[in-house]
């Protein structure tokens, strides 16, 4: 975690809501820091140091430092909304983080000394740029009921989520990677990762592995190790211990 470090987050504006999960934000680190990063469906433009960043979507965890001093901005894209903040298949992008200029060209080259000229508006300057980016581009309805329909303890099959959506299976998965970063049987782990993530100070482990989809507490401890290498009782306890 980044030690010492004030973390926050903010809703969007309302026209943004059904596209952006939130603005997010570190206070500058005095001696710097770490936090581990893990999947959760989403993407990510992030401000820091003269940068714009575009974090892809994961499937696996790493470790994002902070330099002393620095603080760092973001905007994250919900799952299925990749192409608001990439312009491009987000499947391009798995598991890599490139500058922003090498999507936006100039307009990402813009967007940095902007945010470098006025830090403090750092939010205002990410959420206008998403805002522009709805003029220009539309989700894709079918993805939104997809990953809706999958992000439930008991996700339909694939084939039955095609039929009930009205197209193909091979259609459905193609559309799938293209809004999130990757297939569904990917972005079904994922989403139950996160239930579990989020639903952690509730149960035993036992519980929430039927709580949150899982097969059993092995099932939930094999998937705690695939998406953020550590076992569920390891993540939780350095959670507990950053609080």
């Amino acid at each position: 975690m980044l030690l010492g470090v004030r973390y926050w987050e903010s809703s969007p504006s309302a026209e943004l809501r059904g596209f952006v999960s939130c603005l997010w934000g570190h206070g500058a680190a005095p001696a710097g820091g770490s936090q581990l990063v893990v999947p959760d469906g989403c993407v990510d433009l992030i401000w820091r140091a003269g940068r714009v960043e575009a974090v892809g979507p994961d499937t696996g965890s790493w470790v994002s430092g902070l330099d002393a001093g620095a603080p760092m901005f973001g905007i994250r894209a919900r799952p299925g909304m990749a192409r608001l903040l990439l312009g491009v298949p987000a499947a391009e992008l798995q598991d890599l983080r490139v500058d922003a200029t090498e999507l936006w060209g100039s307009r990402g080259r813009d967007l940095a000394d902007a945010v470098d000229e006025h830090p403090e508006l750092a939010p205002a300057l990410l959420e206008r740029f998403a805002r522009e980016r709805l003029t220009e581009w539309e989700p894709d309805p079918a993805v939104a009921v997809a990953v809706a329909a999958l992000d439930d303890p008991r996700p339909p099959s694939v084939r039955a989520l095609a039929g009930r959506i009205g197209m193909s299976e091979r259609q459905l998965r193609r559309r799938i990677a293209d809004a999130v970063g990757y297939g569904p049987q990917t972005l079904v782990s994922v989403l139950r990762f996160q239930r579990a993530v989020r639903s952690s100070g509730e149960h035993r482990l036992a519980d929430l592995s039927h709580r949150c989809g899982y097969a059993d507490q092995a099932h939930l401890t094999r998937e705690f190790r695939r998406l953020s290498g550590l076992t569920p009782k390891r993540y939780f306890a350095r959670d507990q211990a950053a609080s």
